[in-house]
């Protein structure tokens, strides 16, 4: 992987909204609890975690023309991040909703993303795009693109690291015409069996191997609590994340998990030494109440030293 930490990434940028339900979750009933709104969204999310490890940023997206879409570019400078993103004046701007029980576990996302299908497919076709693609050293993307963005962004970015993101088992198929020309996905167990094309209870070794003959090179699939899957081409392991010592908040670990890792293998790391760090990242945006979660060199050495070493599957 290249040592240098100049990154573009192409994706979602956009409000997410989080209601937790103060005690025992009762479906199809008035459930008491709270609800914060931050800036979120998966690629967006991930360079926050990169940043943090010392990766130069710029981020691509699309957004409306309304007070959400303020939001959402301060939210960006804040975070260190060069803004390339389009305004749709007359478009509302994206949105998820996320529902979690008093654990911090997903009930259900509500996705209002409907600008990302129609304008990312004419972003990726401006000429501009060629320009930022060519002075990055690596691109991060995710399956908020549609299939047709994805494969010219790809096109462009022809011999450079590229790095994606599922998003969800509906949307991870939107990568499927790129997979071989991908350098690492990130993906939960419920997006990896879309891809690989097996049942909910596959092996470790059947979800590579299904997933290696889906075309794809390398991947990372996360399990929330459980062992997480990595894979190359010479091997495949897992590291077993350590219990937090809290949790606030599992929305948008998965997405600091790939930013942490997506930055140590850009500095050089093989995958499962830099997934022990992304794993590290994902450990302290899990503990963390606020959105964006502190990534000092103390606090993420210390979570760093608490993960394991990865073992060889079988």
């Amino acid at each position: 992987m290249l040592k240098s930490t100049k990154i573009l990434a192409v994706g979602g940028a956009h409000i997410d909204r989080r209601g937790q339900v103060s005690g025992a979750y009762v479906p199809a009933a008035s459930n008491p609890g709270t609800m914060r709104e931050d800036v979120g969204g998966g690629v967006f999310n991930a360079l926050r975690s990169a940043v943090r490890r010392g990766v130069s940023a710029s981020l691509m997206s699309v957004r409306g023309g309304d007070a959400a879409a303020d939001t959402v570019s301060r939210a960006i400078a804040e975070a260190g991040i060069t803004d390339l993103s389009a305004v749709f004046l007359d478009r509302t701007t994206p949105s998820y909703t996320a529902l979690i029980d008093s654990e911090g576990e997903l009930i259900v996302g509500f996705a209002d993303m409907a600008l990302y299908d129609l304008a990312f497919p004419k972003q990726i076709r401006r000429s501009k795009v060629r320009e930022v693609i060519a002075g990055a050293d690596a691109i991060l993307c995710d399956a908020n693109l549609p299939s047709s963005a994805l494969e010219r962004l790809v096109a462009l970015a022809a011999g450079k690291p590229i790095f994606a993101i599922a998003i969800s088992p509906a949307k991870v198929v939107r990568l499927i015409p790129v997979l071989k020309e991908l350098s690492l996905v990130f993906m939960n167990r419920r997006e990896a069996m879309v891809l690989a094309g097996v049942a909910a209870t596959a092996t470790e070794r059947e979800v590579v191997d299904g997933l290696r003959c889906s075309g794809l090179v390398s991947g990372v699939v996360t399990a929330g609590s459980e062992p997480m899957l990595g894979f190359d081409e010479a091997s495949a392991f897992s590291i077993l994340p350590p219990p937090p010592r809290k949790v606030a908040d599992v929305t948008g670990a998965g997405d600091a998990l790939a930013g942490a890792t997506v930055a140590a293998l850009l500095r050089g790391l093989p995958l499962r030494a830099a997934l022990r760090e992304g794993i590290a990242g994902a450990t302290l945006a899990i503990e963390s109440a606020n959105a964006v979660p502190e990534f000092t060199a103390a606090s993420f050495a210390e979570a760093l030293a608490l993960v394991p070493d990865a073992r060889e599957v079988a």
